[in-house]
């Protein structure tokens, strides 16, 4: 397949652009990365040059919609049910569950869900412990696409790869050769589509009593993530925890969120004292 030359000075100022709008950053030695990506793209657009689309990215009026799609394109999706599964059930058993049996009603975010296994599998495990109905799921991702494939609650097989027994059959069944989750449990989930770099979008969705934000931080500069959990510890209520990924740390941004392990899984969670 035909290709654009991609040159130094048209990789900053795209690879600006895309960090700007949605937090991706690209160095110097992915130049290459990023021109086979932007190249087939911009060539399905009509364009014959990286600086024309560009240009038409980022003054066209079409340009943001196309940029969307671009960064679509971009976005890695690899996910699957009960990944990481232990901070999930210490999350489900030690902090929400007590709470409900307490008489509480929780909002709990999965950001930048991806294709929704992580939002659907906290949905299983409430269900399972007789909580789900005393708690509110709020979903979402930067890409509309993926959003569309979660709320049909269409699966393919990999995504069954780590799996519990009990699961199919009582969750989920599969439908020739492709996993279906119950109807029920996708329509607990609110899915919506959120920028987690627009701090102003983030703060409009209101307190959470948990928020999960799980290997997203990896694809952000230092600056760029300390801006995006600034605005995501904002958004949890005091004694709230947020749950990163087992390979992220938040201890390097300074954040006034406290570290702490229950089980073997980290929390960073908002101090009580906080306004």
């Amino acid at each position: 397949m035909a290709s654009l030359a991609l040159t130094p000075p048209v990789f900053v100022i795209l690879a600006a652009l895309i960090e700007q709008r949605a937090g991706l950053h690209y160095a110097p030695e992915d130049r290459e990365l990023l021109a086979d990506k932007v190249s087939s793209r911009a060539l399905e657009a009509g364009f014959e040059s990286l600086l024309d689309y560009y240009y038409f990215l980022r003054y066209d009026p079409a340009g943001p919609a196309a940029l969307d799609a671009l960064i679509d394109a971009l976005l890695v999706h690899e996910t699957y049910f009960f990944r990481d599964r232990l901070p999930l059930e210490v999350l489900v058993e030690e902090i929400l569950v007590p709470r409900v049996r307490a008489g509480q009603r929780l909002r709990v975010w999965c950001a930048a869900c991806s294709t929704g296994e992580e939002p659907l599998t906290l949905a299983m495990m409430l269900a399972d412990r007789g909580a789900l109905e005393h708690v509110r799921l709020v979903a979402s991702d930067l890409s509309q696409r993926v959003l569309d494939r979660a709320r049909r609650g269409e699966y393919n097989l990999r995504s069954m790869r780590a799996l519990p027994a009990g699961i199919e059959g009582r969750y989920l069944d599969v439908v020739e050769g492709r996993p279906r989750v119950r109807a029920e449990l996708v329509a607990a989930v609110d899915w919506r589509r959120v920028n987690l770099v627009d701090a102003a979008a983030i703060s409009e969705m209101g307190r959470f009593d948990a928020i999960l934000c799980r290997n997203v931080l990896i694809y952000f500069q230092d600056d760029m993530a300390r801006r995006v959990v600034d605005s995501l510890a904002q958004a949890l209520a005091p004694g709230a925890p947020l749950l990163v990924g087992t390979s992220e740390s938040l201890m390097r941004f300074g954040t006034a969120l406290v570290c702490e392990e229950l089980r073997g899984a980290f929390f960073y969670v908002r101090p009580k004292e906080s306004p």
